[in-house]
């Protein structure tokens, strides 16, 4: 039975949605303003349905720009503070690069160092590959000037982290109702307040909604009437007409069926996630011809959730309009967005081209549906911002996953004032031209 009114409905099971309803019933309950018997989760699937649950788990604070920077040490802060529960491995993060890219990654150092996050700069070829082949005999990618080793960092089991969440969401108070879609947003009186939503299962009255819809998001933004398409005003003033609030990006992912014990460091323990990029070309590690000429990466680690070597690669640009993207079927139930041979081919050769051992492994990848669809914002960053008085939309540009403190920063803006480290990812950006930086990598996230 669903409720026939709740103060605080949010859209969602995922990362960012279990996050909020357990901060939000904390906070209610510490402040004496109720509990989590005053917040709902509403989601079309379950726990981990939606990206989330498909997330490959990565833990990094590896941003160009402060704000996100900023804003993911909270989040690492967060995952180390209940490593079992939230399923989380502090393996470190390493981002490996070449020259084009040495003075961000060297930027980037830089202010870690000065919020006090832990990490070690190297720099020049061969001062990287002594330090990488002090990890592994067998290294030996080319084109790498700089390497950047965050300490903090790692990886979380995806599913298990979110039912770990969730488990802290329930012991709250909070009620979660899976297999319940949203189909519309209601809104009456003297005002562009939601009053209700309306649901597969029956409408529902509210006071607040957070929406936390991941790769569903641009549907909820319809149904808050707002544009399809805005301005932009980028650093320089000049403003850019007509361009599309959502994108779709093809997420590119899959494991190598390996022994997890394989990718193991020299010394026998877990290395740190690795993340490489160049601009050396990448040849096939089945026949030798050319797969890639220009600025490529890869990132990968060891995974005994996923059974092998696990990562991917940079996801592709989805040209169907969003508005016609068909989202569902999601994930690796999707007959269109899945990884395919030629992203085998180079991913696998892409860890030849990093060591050695995995040269002639192409025989090993798990040949199962893989990979997923992201609604990236016009920017490519996240929106964290509040719309028609009582809706809060949480809008992760698919940087999400990892980012599990904003919900708690969420909580706190609904129930007690602005977050400092939320205020960039406003709405209003666009149209004020306070853009983020954007850095070199191959990444649009990055």
């Amino acid at each position: 039975m669903i409720p026939a009114h709740v103060k605080y409905l949010i859209i969602g099971a995922g990362i960012h949605g279990l996050s909020t309803a357990y901060h939000l019933a904390s906070a209610l309950k510490a402040k004496g303003r109720g509990g989590g018997e005053d917040v709902l989760v509403v989601d079309k699937g379950g726990i981990a349905s939606g990206a989330s649950g498909i997330a490959c788990g990565v833990i990094r604070n590896n941003y160009y720009q402060p704000a996100m920077r900023e804003l993911m040490a909270e989040c690492v802060e967060l995952w180390e503070s209940d490593a079992e529960a939230f399923h989380y491995h502090a393996i470190g993060y390493m981002q490996i690069s070449p020259e084009s890219m040495r003075a961000d990654v060297a930027q980037i150092a830089a202010e870690q160092q000065a919020i006090g996050y832990d990490s070690e700069l190297i720099e020049g070829a061969e001062a990287c590959r002594k330090y990488m082949r002090a990890i592994f005999a067998d290294w030996r990618a080319e084109g790498i000037t700089s390497i950047l080793h965050e300490k903090r960092g790692g990886y979380a089991n995806n599913r298990a982290s979110l039912y770990g969440l969730a488990q802290k969401a329930e012991g709250a108070g909070v009620r979660i109702l899976s297999g319940t879609e949203v189909l519309g947003l209601v809104s009456g009186g003297n005002s562009d307040a939601i009053t209700a939503v309306e649901t597969d299962k029956g409408r529902i009255s509210v006071d607040q909604v957070i929406a936390a819809a991941g790769p569903w998001v641009p549907s909820i933004w319809r149904m808050l009437e707002l544009p399809e398409r805005i301005d932009v005003k980028d650093t320089k003033g000049d403003v850019h007409a007509d361009v599309p609030m959502w994108v779709y990006w093809c997420l590119q992912e899959g494991t190598l069926g390996v022994e997890p014990g394989f990718g193991m460091a020299d010394d026998g323990n877990m290395p740190p996630v690795i993340h490489v990029d160049t601009d050396v070309p990448l040849r096939s590690d089945v026949d030798g011809r050319t797969l890639v000429e220009d600025l490529w990466g890869i990132y990968y680690k060891p995974d005994f959730n996923f059974g092998g070597i696990q990562g991917g690669a940079a996801p592709y640009l989805v040209k169907t309009p969003a508005e016609s993207v068909a989202v569902d079927p999601y994930g690796p139930d999707s007959p269109e967005f899945t990884v395919d041979d030629r992203f085998a081919e180079t991913w696998c050769s892409a860890l030849a081209f990093c060591q050695k051992r995995y040269e002639g492994q192409i025989g090993k990848w798990r040949k199962e549906p893989s990979g997923g669809i992201g609604a990236f914002t016009a920017d490519s960053f996240p929106v964290f911002d509040r719309f028609r008085d009582n809706c809060y939309v949480i809008a992760d540009s698919n940087h999400g996953y990892k980012m599990i403190a904003v919900g708690k920063l969420v909580a706190e803006e609904i129930l007690v004032a602005p977050s400092a480290l939320l205020q960039p990812f406003r709405f209003s950006r666009f149209a004020e031209g306070k853009l983020h930086p954007v850095s070199n990598s191959p990444f649009p996230w990055s």
